[in-house]
């Protein structure tokens, strides 16, 4: 009885070890799921911990006994009054002594415990199944970029240039920095020059027609077909240029756009959470961990970082988020979030009035796509279905008339049915794009 008390006992500290693991990851863990989850799992340990030292008095009872009357101890062996419990678990095996008659209820909080850490190792999953950019340094393209022209883009910089791109780049959460970037414009404006250069020369040379064969060599006058064509020496350099120093701005709008479709029931949300007096921190750390609003916790987790990391006090934090945020309305949010608190008002009044003009800017929204739906929808009808047949009966007309190019059936019928095709993939594109989110 002597190995089995020992046993026994070297069970409870592991399962001590458990307790004081999970009530450590209590502070760790955010959400409140999780927190139920560690704590039910503490309970449950606790519990078996109880019956195991309950069975502890009663082996040290047979240990005397056996010292004293063998005969006595022989026969408590008969009677089958302790049990070797063995119970395998996610994290450990259990394997003590106890009394037959606690087997069950041992095996029930074991089991318990075993519930709460499975549920609480599939929402871990859940969250490491997203992924968070973290920033890392330039490589490939950008590395290159920055090797010829990043100390050119910092003397440009330090001049005063760029400075509208700069405040796009941080609205549009490119995670590039901004000397890079000007770095990679510049290197691709570079390279640009030459594809400009190449096109001119293979357009010069030869002539591109829709007819086979596509490409042959020019006949013609060299001269004249280069002031033709040299025009992309300055044309692709120039798009190049513009196409990325308005791609930020273009990424911020979109950005925009999502965002300002969340941030009506992320309002509701925070309303709903502040009733119950919560801290105003602890507002924006459940919107950050809520998966429901993918876009507007990005802009949340900033406030959250300058709060953790820079050690600002919230209102400051609020004030410089406001100064990056994509979106008007969330920046308008992140101001009159702050002059609230700094005011001393109710927060509960603040997100309510918010939420209402945000649900009636989001309901306008809603029927201003509706109604431009339905003009689509009588445009569709013009355009896709009675356009063709029109098209259709003017074709034949000039094939058999042969007032002008004549089609043979097999052309006309691609011309129509390939023009609807494109009509349609057109439409869906553009309702596509206008079609909020929710």
């Amino acid at each position: 009885m002597i190995e089995e008390l020992k046993k026994n006992v070297e069970t409870e500290i592991e399962i001590l070890r458990e307790v004081s693991l999970n009530l450590n990851k209590i502070d760790y863990y955010s959400t409140a799921v999780e927190q139920r989850l560690l704590i039910g799992s503490v309970n449950a340990l606790s519990n078996a911990i109880k019956i195991i030292n309950d069975s502890i008095p009663s082996l040290t009872k047979e240990i005397v006994s056996e010292k004293k009357l063998p005969v006595a101890f022989e026969k408590s062996r008969e009677e089958k009054v302790f049990e070797n419990v063995n119970f395998r678990g996610i994290r450990s095996n259990i394997d003590v002594v106890i009394r037959r008659a606690e087997r069950e209820k041992l095996f029930k909080e074991l089991s318990i415990n075993e519930e709460f850490i499975r549920k609480l190792k599939r929402r871990r999953k859940e969250y490491a199944g997203e992924k968070y950019a973290e920033f890392k340094a330039a490589r490939g393209y950008l590395k290159l970029s920055n090797r010829f022209f990043l100390d050119t883009s910092i003397r440009l910089i330090r001049r005063g240039y760029f400075k509208n791109l700069l405040v796009q780049i941080k609205k549009s959460n490119i995670d590039i920095l901004f000397e890079a970037y000007i770095a990679m414009i510049l290197f691709s404006v570079l390279l640009s020059v030459f594809l400009g250069i190449f096109l001119t020369v293979l357009l010069v040379l030869f002539k591109v027609s829709f007819v086979f064969p596509f490409i042959s060599f020019f006949d013609g006058n060299y001269l004249l077909r280069l002031a033709k064509v040299s025009w992309l020496i300055f044309a692709v350099p120039l798009g190049t240029f513009l196409l990325l120093y308005f791609y930020p701005s273009s990424e911020q709008k979109s950005l925009e756009k999502k965002i300002n479709q969340e941030l009506p029931f992320a309002v509701i949300h925070m309303n709903a959470v502040s009733g119950s007096g919560i801290e105003p921190s602890e507002i924006f750390k459940i919107i950050a961990l809520n998966k429901e609003y993918p876009y507007l916790r990005k802009e949340i987790r900033k406030v959250l970082n300058q709060i953790n990391l820079y050690g600002y006090d919230l209102v400051t934090a609020l004030n410089n988020a406001s100064k990056s945020a994509p979106s008007k309305k969330l920046a308008e949010l992140f101001s009159g979030l702050s002059t609230t608190i700094t005011s001393g008002a109710k927060l509960s009044e603040f997100f309510e009035k918010r939420a209402e003009s945000l649900l009636i800017s989001y309901r306008l929204e809603r029927e201003k796509y509706t109604q431009l739906a339905e003009t689509f929808m009588d445009i569709y009808i013009s355009v896709v279905i009675a356009a063709p047949m029109i098209l259709l009966l003017l074709l034949i007309m000039l094939s058999i008339t042969g007032a002008g190019a004549t089609f043979t059936p097999w052309q006309i019928s691609f011309l129509i049915v390939g023009g609807v095709a494109l009509l349609n993939v057109v439409f869906l594109w553009f309702l596509q794009i206008k079609q909020p989110t929710y």
